[in-house]
């Protein structure tokens, strides 16, 4: 799930200011580091898509194809496209590995349209911001079947005192990401959240999904996790990289001493539709 361009100007991304292959360190580290989506979130979701066996899904953004499988089993086939080869390749080793009835191959938001056939839903993990986001609805307005639907997903950190090593983590992550130019312009006053691009679009019929999901993780995940990261990735840090693990291992070492590490999360989906005629 990488950026198909740089620079955010007005809640678009342009090539400008970003290296649009800053993915390509971070893949290794994606499925590893990266918190699986629950299973019962993802049931949830399918249910509001009100997919059946006979449908088509379309993952855009797959990176290594994590949300693919997730809604495989729920669809008769899944279209999983990504600009990145590195997550293509780990897409497509998942997917014999599952032997599952997905496609994985090179496409973007910038290259979708009608040739891709027709789909009950679209998801996307994390990877709506990277787009233009107006013109990417509009290509999925002709590709999406009319009672179809588009979910994003997203997921937080729970600000609760069980969460302390987890925060920890995140202020560190948070240093080494704060001179990231695209971060700081999607947290700038322009930068338009995605519920209100989706309500400017023929997609404005909104639904949105949440799940709490208490689990543990470890340090050296959570190493993998800040790496896999587009704003701590090692292709933009590069020799602070190794810093920022110093620092995370340090920040982490008093909450592993007691074992494992207490992680909640927050999962959201925004479901997305046209809206039923009157």
């Amino acid at each position: 799930m990488r950026p198909g361009s740089g620079q955010v100007i007005s809640g678009v991304v342009s090539s400008a200011a970003v290296d649009t292959r800053r993915f390509r360190t971070a893949a290794a580290h994606y499925a590893i580091g990266r918190p699986p989506y629950p299973a019962p979130f993802i049931a949830d979701v399918a249910r509001a898509c009100r997919l059946t066996r006979a449908d088509r899904l379309l993952d855009l953004g797959t990176g290594p194809g994590v949300l693919a499988l997730a809604f495989a089993p729920y669809v008769a086939s899944v279209l999983a496209v990504d600009p990145e080869p590195e997550m293509l390749d780990l897409a497509r080793e998942a997917v014999r590995a599952a032997g599952v009835a997905v496609e994985v191959r090179p496409g973007s938001s910038e290259t979708l349209g009608p040739d891709w056939g027709h789909f009950r839903a679209v998801t996307m993990g994390r990877a709506f911001h990277w787009m233009d986001r107006a013109a990417t609805l509009r290509r999925l307005d002709a590709i999406v079947e009319a009672d179809g639907a588009i979910a994003l997903f997203n997921d937080e950190i729970s600000d609760v005192p069980e969460n302390a090593a987890i925060q920890a983590w995140s202020a560190v992550v948070e240093r080494y990401s704060a001179d990231d130019r695209v971060r700081m312009q999607r947290k700038s006053r322009e930068w338009q959240d995605h519920e209100t691009v989706l309500r400017g679009s023929t997609f404005s019929d909104i639904e949105r999904l949440s799940h709490l999901d208490r689990g543990t993780t470890t340090v050296d995940l959570l190493v993998h996790r800040a790496l896999s990261m587009s704003a701590t990735a090692e292709s933009r840090l590069g020799p602070r990289a190794e810093a920022m693990v110093s620092e995370l291992h340090a920040a982490l070492a008093p909450f592993a001493a007691s074992g494992p590490l207490v992680q909640l999360i927050e999962w959201t989906a925004l479901v997305a539709r046209r809206p039923r005629s009157a």
